[in-house]
């Protein structure tokens, strides 16, 4: 690699790391031919997680951090005094294939600031995905960010050769984005969700590829006056409505020569977590953004604790509850249950009566669910009346075992 690319691929990686909207979760196996270079199993440069736990790395850079928008959160706006760079198609092709070949990544995450025209910068993007299936039999992972105010047919001809596809809705409510990014169409941005929606709901029914691994978002925290109770409202409304694979949560960092409409210091990167974990229990456990939102103050998750254990504190009447009687929906709200221990209970439960013992082997977050929980040979009584129990459940687990 010669110096020049050398110098690029710094500027670009450094550039594409505030993008958190960086995953491989729901891609399938490419068929390259028997000389396709790429899977989607391994580990390398820039990690990502799927749901399985599984680790996959990926080349996460920019094709330029040049941009015609001045939006005020990013360190790439029009007016930022940072060093520029750009990538050519051939070169992202070159590097993405000579990673590969040494094994260090097992696939692209491509974004880009906006130069010459959103088509101009779509189609640039949409070439490099194409040159690596068509011209290399590329068969690894490929994640591109896609231009809201690009042309419809190039947004499809992207999703024809991406895994997945993302475009970026940066924050929650449509008043921050006309104060910060004043470039941005928060209405075209849904639209544009909307038709990638579309798309892959008709590719399933078709049985053809059109970003197999679903489309996905990020959402800045901490740059605006949003509360944590208007962001997750914003995620449900873009599970439900458009189909959403994942949302993602990205902590405010304050960038240099920033405008003074923004915030002094990042918020604490403790409320990112939260918001993850609230994002989970929306998706997964059954719960509603009001009930999430509810287990905080002011519209504001409870920082000190997790939102599933703040939420349970704050309605102890519920609880205990039997293991052996109670049904999926309500054991999935006990602290320390997760799905899959849920679904290994009712398994059980169906050819024994369980104990608190059974209920060890079956989960891992027995010490903090027992307080919540009856079994066979347990009942730990007096729930409702414990002032001290918030103190105990967040204590080292040590001192769980007083249960």
């Amino acid at each position: 690699m010669d110096d020049a690319l050398l110098d690029k691929l710094g500027i670009l990686a450094d550039s594409a790391k505030y993008d958190a909207s960086c995953a491989s979760s729901g891609a399938k196996r490419r068929t390259g031919g028997p000389d396709g270079l790429g899977s989607t199993t391994g580990a390398g440069i820039c990690h990502a997680y799927t749901p399985d736990g599984r680790c996959v790395s990926l080349l996460k850079i920019l094709l330029t951090n040049y941009c015609l928008f001045d939006c005020a959160y990013c360190i790439n706006r029009r007016s930022s005094n940072v060093r520029r760079a750009r990538f050519s198609v051939d070169e992202v092709v070159r590097l993405t294939l000579g990673f590969y070949k040494r094994n260090c990544i097992e696939g692209l995450f491509l974004s880009s600031g906006i130069v010459r025209s959103p088509d101009y910068t779509m189609e640039q993007l949409m070439l490099v995905a194409r040159t690596l299936r068509r011209d290399h039999g590329f068969a690894g992972y490929i994640h591109l960010k896609t231009i809201p105010e690009a042309s419809p047919w190039l947004i499809e001809q992207a999703g024809l050769w991406a895994d997945r596809l993302s475009i970026n809705l940066e924050l929650a409510s449509d008043r921050s984005l006309k104060e910060f990014a004043p470039e941005k169409d928060g209405g075209a941005i849904k639209a544009v969700m909307g038709q990638i929606g579309e798309r892959i709901l008709e590719a399933k029914e078709e049985k053809r590829r059109f970003s197999p691994a679903g489309q996905s978002t990020q959402m800045i925290v901490g740059a605006d006056a949003s509360t944590d109770l208007s962001v997750l409202e914003t995620s449900d409304t873009l599970y439900r409505r458009y189909g959403l694979r994942r949302v993602y949560y990205s902590a405010f960092s304050p960038i240099p020569e920033a405008s003074s409409a923004l915030p002094a210091k990042p918020p604490p990167l403790q409320r990112e977590n939260r918001l993850y974990q609230a994002d989970w229990l929306l998706r997964y456990y059954g719960f509603t953004v009001e009930e999430i939102a509810a287990g905080g103050e002011g519209g504001m998750l409870d920082l000190g604790i997790d939102p599933k254990l703040a939420w349970a504190l704050k309605n102890r009447g519920r609880f205990p509850v039997d293991v052996n009687s109670a049904d999926r929906e309500m054991l999935l709200r006990v602290p320390g249950l997760g799905a899959r221990a849920v679904d290994k209970i009712v398994e059980a439960r169906r050819h024994t009566t369980l104990r608190l013992e059974d209920v060890a082997r079956l989960s891992s977050g027995l010490k903090r669910a027992r307080a919540f929980l009856i079994a066979a040979d347990h009942h730990p009584g007096g729930l409702t009346d414990r002032t001290d129990l918030r103190q105990r459940l967040v204590a080292p687990p040590k001192q769980l075992s007083l249960f």
